[in-house]
């Protein structure tokens, strides 16, 4: 009977035991990740808001100066003109190659031939690092040897050939990344090199995941070609187009390695973002105060995207439930 007893508390200080093992472990495998990224992320973070609310330059002592930071940020030429691009950068960043990379993927799930090389061609920038990618595109735009003049030429003579009055090697004066008119569409056009294939994957991965029977059912009733395209499919990619669209505004707002590498900025900061103008300002004129309040910015104007995002998914979830 005593033995009898004592076994429900043998057992409730075993449990108790193996619980305390079991926690123990929990803290080892967590504890040094949240460290780190308390460390690397949320630490950095507070710091910049708090950074953003005074005049420090990374030598002297910080000093408190209120909204004076943002005050003055509204009232630079060079902070609005930095902002008007990258909302230039986030229009063409959802129309380009959102819809690029998705007519590619509606061809390349059709089963073509050579479709897993043509996956593999269009998704290949994509992996290459932005500075790379900012490299090549910059001996593309090269006035003198670059391959963009160079067809230009090309083109140019057989256009005089065919008799009109054209001089092919004027071509090569074209400064694509030294003009002030085509500096930041010919970086932006190199982003979106690089993102189309990104976009293709996830139209790829939406495509898979339709409900083939509803598709039939839409054949037997007609529907075909750019109908069955319009009413059927391109709305049931509805929530892929969201994560497309979000994503490719992220992107946009902290392109930085593309234009610090091309042009920095230039020419007279016809081609400035905000994320290079912040890190400018930071380093160059060590105004890292001031450059705190535009990283500020940039942080609340994608937490706006952020949140629309995660408003329009969980309204989805329930309209699933």
């Amino acid at each position: 009977m005593q033995s009898a007893k004592t076994t429900p508390r043998s057992n409730r200080g075993s449990r108790m035991t193996t619980n305390l093992q079991q926690f123990f472990w929990l803290l080892v495998f967590l504890g040094l990740p949240l460290l780190l990224y308390g460390l690397w992320v949320i630490y950095p973070t507070i710091r910049t808001f708090t950074l953003a609310f005074t005049n420090y330059d990374g030598l002297s002592p910080a000093r408190w100066i209120g909204w004076a930071n943002f005050k003055e940020l509204f009232q630079t030429e060079a902070f609005r003109l930095a902002l008007w691009h990258n909302l230039i950068w986030i229009l063409i960043f959802i129309t380009i190659p959102t819809s690029a990379g998705l007519a590619l993927a509606m061809v390349l799930n059709q089963g073509v031939r050579f479709d897993r090389f043509l996956k593999i061609a269009f998704y290949l920038p994509l992996v290459l690092a932005p500075v790379v990618t900012a490299m090549v595109w910059g001996w593309i735009y090269h006035p003198q040897q670059g391959l963009l003049n160079t067809v230009l030429v090309e083109i140019l003579r057989f256009v005089k050939l065919l008799g009109f009055k054209v001089d092919p090697e004027s071509a090569r004066q074209i400064g694509w990344l030294g003009d002030p008119r085509l500096a930041l569409l010919s970086v932006i056009a190199a982003a979106v090199w690089r993102q189309v294939g990104y976009v293709m994957v996830l139209y790829l991965a939406g495509l898979k995941t339709l409900d083939s029977e509803v598709l039939e059912a839409a054949k037997v009733d007609g529907a075909e070609g750019f109908n069955l395209f319009r009413y059927m499919i391109f709305p049931m990619l509805a929530p892929v187009t969201t994560i497309v669209v979000v994503i490719s505004i992220v992107d946009s707002l902290r392109s930085f390695d593309l234009v610090n590498v091309m042009t920095l900025g230039g020419p007279f900061s016809t081609s400035e973002v905000l994320a290079n103008y912040m890190v400018l300002t930071a380093f160059h004129d060590y105004r890292q105060g001031y450059a705190a309040a535009v990283a500020v910015i940039l942080f609340l104007i994608t937490f706006v995207f952020t949140l629309i995002y995660l408003r329009q998914v969980m309204a989805q979830e329930e309209r699933r439930s």
